[in-house]
């Protein structure tokens, strides 16, 4: 004879829950196997992992609002998920959490060629987006280092950057409108696609970069531009870092904005050697790449100046692509470093800090003291342009001792990109990672804020709870 289960047994609870999604989704849309939510357990983000209660795998908006109706009834968290490609463990589950998957929100729904939009669903890969742009003559330019595998949907929850930020911007400003469910389920738009819309406070900019604590976004509209005619890539090689910071600063101070304006430090450069095999030179301090687009007159007359400034400036030699197949030869030193220094140790840790242009060198200066002081490897990278750098830890997280010194040495570069007047991240947002140093980088009155924002926007505190901020 077998005995019921206490109706308010954690067991009891779990079953209940499962039931009542499963009235809401289709067959096999509810995960609960062990095996099934190990996968769900963890993001890009190193070390942080937790199982979540269960997955669910929604393929509309209405079924979205009757998973958050349900979780906020029971008081049940919930955490949204595109590809997991996130480096800050904001969609790392918390105990207990309902983990809402929305990778079966995948359709583009429009593009817009008389308005210059395009409206997608949350879990269209952002290559995608950026091909169907082409198909049609246009342009998306947010191009985040994980564009082939990550969503829009991520993008958007984190304001992703990437490699065309200098020129182009960010993920914030090319959305246009957004689709949202609230905690409770009911369903806001919030947006247009009026090039001005200046009616009552943006909501919309507040959803971008949440991070998923303030709503989930089921519908994009995103803002696509015209094609550049041209483009010309060089790569930059230098002896010196100090020299390569300052040729980055004469290209912007003559005036030139490239599309991209990127670097990698000796340690970085000798990954990539290893892993791609593209011929740079592993004696060097620093590669830049450079890239400049649009006009084809002005595109030659840009790049042509931008050599000299390099070479002006130290630089040991300038490459320059002669063909589309070149440029992207090129480009790969650059998109291929965090692969490249994935392979160098068994635990890497992928840093997100920015500080002004004019403090570049500086910061790259002590991220080397930091790592020597504190006997750790680190392989810098990043956006110079704009003044984002991402120091790479490379560690083993079975070396207790070492992922001691490793912490320590993290602290202390968030530290100093702060007291440089920079920020502790510019593209990876803050969710368990950064949680600690937000305080720091934002103040009091800042996060005393966003914490009443919080409560009014998701009263139950169940969306994404302990992110960001307790």
């Amino acid at each position: 004879m077998t005995t019921a289960a206490d109706p308010g047994s954690p067991e009891a609870r779990q079953e209940s829950l499962h039931e009542a999604l499963g009235a809401i989704l289709p067959t096999g849309r509810v995960l609960t196997s062990a095996e099934d939510l190990a996968v769900y357990a963890f993001d890009g983000t190193a070390l942080l992992h937790q199982l979540p209660a269960c997955v669910v795998m929604p393929d509309t908006v209405e079924q979205i609002a009757g998973v958050l109706r349900v979780a906020s009834e029971g008081g049940t968290p919930v955490v949204t998920r595109g590809s997991g490609t996130g480096l800050a463990g904001g969609s790392v589950p918390c105990e207990g959490a309902i983990v809402l998957c929305l990778v079966h929100l995948n359709r583009i729904l429009e593009v817009d060629t008389a308005n210059l939009t395009m409206t997608v669903e949350p879990g269209v890969i952002t290559q995608a987006i950026a091909d169907r742009a082409t198909e049609v003559g246009l342009f998306y330019p947010p191009d985040p280092g994980s564009i082939r595998i990550s969503t829009i949907g991520g993008n958007v929850a984190n304001n992703s950057g990437g490699l065309r930020g200098l020129k182009y911007g960010v993920t914030r400003d090319y959305v246009m409108a957004l689709q949202v469910v609230m905690a409770d389920g009911r369903i806001l738009e919030t947006g247009t696609k009026c090039v001005k819309d200046v009616a009552g406070f943006s909501l919309r900019d507040l959803f971008i970069g949440s991070e998923g604590t303030l709503g989930v976004i089921t519908q994009i509209t995103l803002k696509l531009i015209p094609q550049p005619q041209a483009k010309a890539t060089l790569l930059g090689l230098f002896d010196e870092m100090t020299d390569a910071a300052e040729t980055i600063s004469a290209i912007i101070r003559e005036k030139i904005i490239p599309c991209t304006l990127e670097f990698l430090d000796r340690t970085t450069v000798e990954c990539v050697e290893e892993y791609a095999h593209i011929g740079l030179p592993t004696d060097v301090d620093a590669v830049t790449l450079m890239e400049v687009d649009g006009h084809p007159a002005q595109v030659e007359e840009q790049a042509d100046r931008i050599e000299q400034i390099a070479r002006d400036h130290g630089a040991r030699d300038v490459r320059r692509a002669a063909s589309a197949e070149e440029a992207t030869q090129l480009a790969s030193a650059r998109r291929t470093a965090f692969s490249a220094l994935a392979r160098r140790a068994p635990t890497v840790i992928l840093e997100d800090v920015t500080v002004p242009r004019s403090r570049l060198a500086r910061m790259v200066f002590e991220i080397r003291r930091i790592a020597a002081d504190h006997d750790v490897t680190v392989g810098t990278f990043g956006h110079m342009g704009d003044g984002n750098l991402h120091p790479t830890f490379l560690t083993d997280e079975k070396n207790t001792e070492e992922m001691g010194r490793v912490e320590a040495a993290m602290k202390e570069v968030f530290q100093v990109a702060v007291d440089m007047g920079g920020t502790i991240t510019g593209e990876h947002g803050v969710g368990l990672a950064k949680k600690p140093f937000l305080p720091a980088a934002v103040g009091p009155m800042a996060m005393d804020l966003m914490r009443r924002l919080k409560k009014d926007f998701d009263s139950a505190g169940i969306l994404n709870p302990g992110k960001i901020f307790d």
